[in-house]
């Protein structure tokens, strides 16, 4: 199965994932991220706040299985070129500009997928000032 969008998951969502919650069942069939090709990116900032957080909250072996099972399956986007370091600084000052405020992290995963031409996706409404102009996304309404 081959799709054209191209897709780049926010922390948020990897954490339903972790958690193999109802919100990730859906987005998981809606989408069919472990099933469509190309196979979704994650910034390797992802990776690493995922990771922090199975520190932080102490995640059991059975949350961290799926948490390697899915930085292993989801391709991991590095940061460390030119033209992200631009998209970035690009984003930032956008956001700087405009009086907001906007998380560093958060600031490196929209540069990512700007860069990679990707959709995000993500539960978070911060990237909402971000797009349409500086990336395509796609905000999941979190199960309340």
């Amino acid at each position: 199965m081959a799709f054209d969008t191209q897709y780049l998951l926010d922390t948020n969502i990897l954490v339903h994932c972790v958690r193999d919650d109802d919100l990730w069942a859906e987005i998981r069939e809606s989408y069919q991220l472990m099933l469509i090709e190309p196979i979704p990116l994650i910034s390797i900032v992802t990776a690493a706040e995922l990771r922090s957080l199975s520190l932080q909250f102490d995640w059991g072996s059975e949350k961290l299985d799926r948490m390697e099972f899915a930085l292993g399956y989801f391709i991991e986007l590095p940061v460390d070129s030119r033209e992200l370091v631009s998209a970035y600084a690009t984003l930032d000052a956008h956001v700087q500009r405009s009086g907001q405020r906007m998380g560093k992290n958060d600031l490196w995963i929209a540069a990512t997928a700007s860069l990679a031409d990707a959709v995000l996706l993500s539960t978070d409404r911060d990237f909402e000032r971000l797009a349409p102009k500086y990336l395509a996304l796609e905000r999941i309404e979190p199960v309340r």
